[in-house]
């Protein structure tokens, strides 16, 4: 099966479906998954989602409105259904599916909708809003499976065919004493391969690893992916459990990690929706724009202090954009693969040493081959030596800085407790562009005139 792409021949169906009757929206609907349909929704008004949704059968609609992406806005078309089909889907929602949609609303738009459910599902859903939603108390789902350490085999399968009635999808069995607190993990196979009618506490893996609500979800997500886990038990300071985070939770968080990341490597903030209005892109990136043109005075402030140099060689204002270009991009690389393996690691002093170390020496290597390259483009095509050695020295001396800079300010920025994504990428383009000038246009002062 291949994965699904919004096209125009989708849209186009959906579209003249609409256009019909119940009975042709319905059958079109049918061809399409759930998560389908919630791409599809993306291509049409907030008033055909809300039909589609009336339309769909409630375990169908609900699945919809969960696979809804953020910028979607499920919540909005929550609050334009009749309060009865709307109590019906966020019954029929997973907790923590059903909690990220609503923490988006208004305050009294959550107590509309949580006044209408049952007393069980508004006291689990009242209990996850009170987590930071990036932490794994926000992530988390209260409906898990757990069995007390002291049942036997016989009995604990009974109690795990009670409640997976409630529950779609499991993948480890919880165990807790009398208490709640959370004794470790036993799987299913190992409960059904069981010899005879031994106790639970018998199984249990009591070094199995779990996670405070409290722990940020970037912290969550490693542990699932270190430890190849399908699901992470969620504890409180005394070790209650309290939930689980599954590994398709995981794998959204992932997404939106790397999604903002890329956004403020790039000058973007985070909170720009991609799919949002013109007016929010300016408000978003113009501050940004206004710190780099403050950034570009100082390279100008350079290029100023040597302008007698460019009248008496104008042929180094050709050079002076490649070098600064190369030094550019070099600089992005480095600052890419460092803030990648900030994400990822809790890197030491000794790493961080390597990691700049690494750099420096990529941006030598690279930079002396590209150097070359120019110096024989001068040699030729300029007929000019010299100014070969000057653009070498000038495009080797700044990848040498580009490595460097992209690779340390980072480290330098995380030491701080400051996000490195934010204004790294500011910070090395000013040092490319300042001392690649710098370099070029020093060295030609010394060597060429």
């Amino acid at each position: 099966m291949q994965s699904f792409d919004l096209d125009k021949t989708d849209v186009s169906k959906l579209k003249f479906a609409i256009s019909g009757d119940n009975e042709l929206l319905k059958s079109t609907l049918a061809e399409y998954h759930a998560s389908e349909i919630a791409i599809l929704f993306e291509s049409i008004t907030k008033e055909d989602r809300e039909r589609i949704i009336n339309l769909l059968d409630i375990e169908t609609a609900s699945e919809v409105i969960s696979e809804m992406h953020e910028e979607a806005h499920p919540e909005e078309l929550l609050l334009q259904l009749h309060p009865d089909k709307r109590t019906e889907i966020v019954e029929e929602l997973d907790y923590d599916d059903a909690t990220d949609i609503i923490s988006q609303l208004e305050e009294h738009e959550q107590k509309e909708i949580l006044g209408d459910l049952s007393e069980n599902d508004a006291s689990s859903i009242r209990n996850l809003l009170s987590y930071d939603e990036e932490t794994a108390g926000g992530l988390m789902n209260t409906d898990v499976i757990r069995i007390n350490l002291n049942l036997t085999k016989k009995d604990a399968i009974d109690e795990i065919i009670r409640q997976s009635e409630e529950i779609e999808e499991f993948y480890t069995i919880n165990v807790i004493d009398d208490d709640n607190i959370f004794k470790g993990i036993v799987s299913l196979k190992d409960i059904i391969k069981a010899k005879g009618n031994p106790k639970i506490a018998d199984m249990v893996n009591t070094s199995a690893v779990y996670v405070n609500a409290n722990t940020d979800q970037e912290e969550v997500a490693k542990l699932i992916s270190q430890y190849n886990l399908t699901s992470i038990p969620v504890v409180d300071d005394k070790m209650h459990l309290l939930g689980r985070v599954t590994f398709d939770d995981v794998i959204d968080v992932l997404e939106d990690e790397n999604t903002e990341d890329f956004l403020k490597i790039s000058g973007v903030s985070e909170d720009e929706e991609l799919s949002g209005n013109w007016i929010d892109a300016v408000k978003s990136r113009l501050p940004w724009l206004i710190i780099n043109l403050g950034t570009a005075f100082l390279a100008s402030a350079v290029i100023r202090h040597y302008d007698d140099v460019l009248k008496q060689l104008a042929v180094l204002s050709a050079y002076m954009v490649i070098i600064a270009g190369m030094g550019g991009n070099a600089a992005t690389q480095a600052l890419a693969v460092t803030v990648r393996r900030i994400s990822l690691y809790d890197l030491t002093d000794n790493q961080a040493y390597r990691t700049v170390l690494k750099e420096f020496s990529v941006g030598l290597i690279n930079g002396a081959v590209t150097g070359l390259i120019v110096f024989l483009f001068a040699y030729f095509f300029d007929a000019n030596p010299m100014l070969g050695v000057v653009i070498f020295l000038a495009m080797t001396g700044n990848l040498v800085i580009a490595g460097i800079t992209g690779s340390s300010i980072p480290l330098v920025l995380k030491r701080f407790g400051i996000d490195p994504a934010i204004a790294s990428s500011i910070i090395i383009t000013t040092f490319t562009d300042v001392f690649g000038f710098l370099l070029l246009l020093g060295l030609a002062s010394k060597l060429l005139l």
